[in-house]
């Protein structure tokens, strides 16, 4: 497991995760120009939705459920 910090697109805050992905190929992932960069779900695909998103943008589960809790 890593400790992932990331800035969330929807409320700037800094938020960490523990993941289940090696370090070395998420900051491959990261140090990627985005021209060429593979799709964080071919990247990762052993991992869930929720973490997939949170390393493509800093966004919690929480965040997400808080931003649409109205939707219901």
């Amino acid at each position: 497991m890593t400790a992932i910090t990331r800035t969330s697109s929807i409320s700037g805050k800094d938020n960490t995760r523990e993941i289940d992905v090696c370090p070395f190929a998420l900051n491959r992932w990261d140090r990627t120009d985005l021209a060429v960069r593979p799709f964080v779900q071919d990247a990762f695909p052993h991992l869930s939705a929720d973490d997939r998103e949170f390393i493509k943008t800093g966004i919690t589960p929480e965040e997400w459920d808080a931003m649409f809790e109205d939707e219901d």
